[in-house]
């Protein structure tokens, strides 16, 4: 297929079509159990080219996929015969430390922007793998280490400026287009392509109170007890992972571990890192000062790029014994070595804000449960898939109605998937994607379709 003269002459990007050098390294994400081949893979440089690519779509009938870092693990990023529109050369970060504000490309991954803003001492919530895309993380949600302190990664949304669907550019924020501003803080990328971002930014670090406890897998059931206690009654500077996985040297020994930041005072810091201690025999301590960027990034070699993915996740309001005992469980019977079960504690200001205030309805206090199936061996990919949903299923019981849209899986039912993600707002985002998207050309997403 030849790409039209006129958007090939105005592109300042690159345009790919299979075959060329670049093509297969460029449609591939993260996740290397998505093989997918688009038709042409755009790569804009800027707004004037998402606008060019969009209209070349809808002229050409291509389905459009958008791709910013890449790490959905459903693969929504890339589409097959369709058209990719891929921000990873949008690379752009300014920081106004005097407003403590950063302007932020739809291509920047949260390392490029933690870089930058820490410069100045100064950071948003982000992602806690620092190749995640910037862009993705945020609109559906963006879960971080500064959650408890300051929100999600949207709750710190200045604006948006975004392409929508008629190839128009329109700037979303409190004062300007705020329904449609409402609705990309939690709605993914259903109302069209978000070319920049800006952020309120809040002084953090270069140094702050974190890293890994680990204890002796035997002693999982007591320390998940004391984690879902410390969790309970945890001040907003701490933020709390509890994860079921392996020993980090590499040994395949199973362990329980506990990861945390502190934000707060060192005094205070300290009481939770002796807390922490105290829930069994400590194997590993890697639990001190350590500055925001390498927090940032110190979970990054558990997820290699290319990696076979398969998650399922839920919500689990309270972590009672019964819960605990489920989790150990499924766990025990986890059947490679790179596989986990991770628990992200919700509280504080994630957990405050009203449901109506965002589209973004995970509000809840609890903790967000991700069954997180890896392997590197093909071999190994239905028996690790068959024990993501059998742990998932065994957590049921224990779930809450809401459900983490940025881990949502591309097997999931869709109608199901749009109320787990988006609940007692999904009303009021299908009137709004028809008043923006009305042909539903954004859909390779957790889709919400027009009214």
């Amino acid at each position: 297929m030849e790409v039209q003269t006129e958007l090939a002459r105005n592109f300042l990007g690159s345009i790919l079509q299979p075959g060329a050098p670049t093509f297969d390294e460029v449609r591939r994400i993260h996740n290397g159990l998505v093989d997918r081949r688009p038709a042409v893979i755009a790569r804009c440089r800027g707004i004037a080219d998402i606008v060019d690519a969009v209209l070349y779509a809808q002229a050409t009938g291509l389905e459009i996929c958008v791709r910013g870092g890449g790490h959905n693990v459903a693969g929504r990023a890339v589409v097959d015969n369709g058209l990719m529109i891929d921000l990873s050369l949008m690379k752009g970060v300014h920081v106004n430390a005097a407003a403590r504000t950063a302007v932020v490309e739809g291509g920047v991954t949260w390392r490029e922007l933690n870089r930058e803003t820490q410069l100045h001492g100064l950071a948003t919530t982000g992602g806690v793998i620092g190749s995640t895309g910037v862009a993705g993380l945020t609109l559906g949600g963006g879960l971080g280490w500064l959650m408890p302190k300051f929100g999600m990664a949207l709750d710190n949304l200045i604006s948006v400026d975004l392409v929508l669907a008629d190839g128009s550019v329109v700037k979303a924020s409190a004062d300007a287009n705020p329904d449609l501003f409402w609705a990309l803080r939690g709605g993914g990328g259903n109302f069209g392509v978000a070319a920049s971002f800006e952020f309120r930014l809040h002084s953090v670090g270069p140094v702050v109170f974190g890293g890994i406890v680990a204890f002796p897998f035997r002693e999982a059931r007591q320390v998940l007890r004391g984690f879902r206690d410390l969790a309970e009654n945890a001040s907003d500077d701490l933020m709390l992972v509890a994860a079921l996985t392996t020993a980090p040297d590499g040994s395949g020994t199973p362990i329980v571990a506990i990861v945390s930041c502190h934000i707060g005072s060192p005094e205070d810091a300290e009481i939770v890192g002796r807390q922490i201690r105290s829930f069994g025999t400590v194997a590993v301590d890697a639990l001190g000062p350590i500055p925001y960027v390498d927090l940032n990034g110190m979970l990054d070699a558990g997820f290699p790029s290319g990696a076979f993915n398969y998650w399922k996740s839920t919500f689990l309001p309270r972590l009672d014994d019964d819960a605990v005992e489920a989790l150990v469980i499924a766990y025990e019977r986890c059947p490679v070595p790179t596989s986990s079960i991770l628990l992200e504690g919700f509280h504080g200001f994630a957990s405050r804000v009203p449901v109506e205030s965002t589209s973004f309805a995970l509000r809840d206090i609890g903790f967000n449960t991700l069954v997180l199936g890896q392997w590197m061996d093909k071999a190994s990919a239905d028996r690790t898939t068959a024990w993501a949903r059998a742990s998932f299923d065994a957590l049921e019981p224990f779930a809450g109605k809401r459900r983490y849209a940025n881990y949502l899986g591309a097997d999931e039912e869709a109608g199901a998937a749009a109320l787990a993600a988006y609940g007692q707002n999904l009303a009021r985002l299908r009137q709004l994607k028809t008043r923006y998207d009305p042909n539903n050309i954004f859909h390779h997403n957790v889709n919400i379709p027009p009214a």
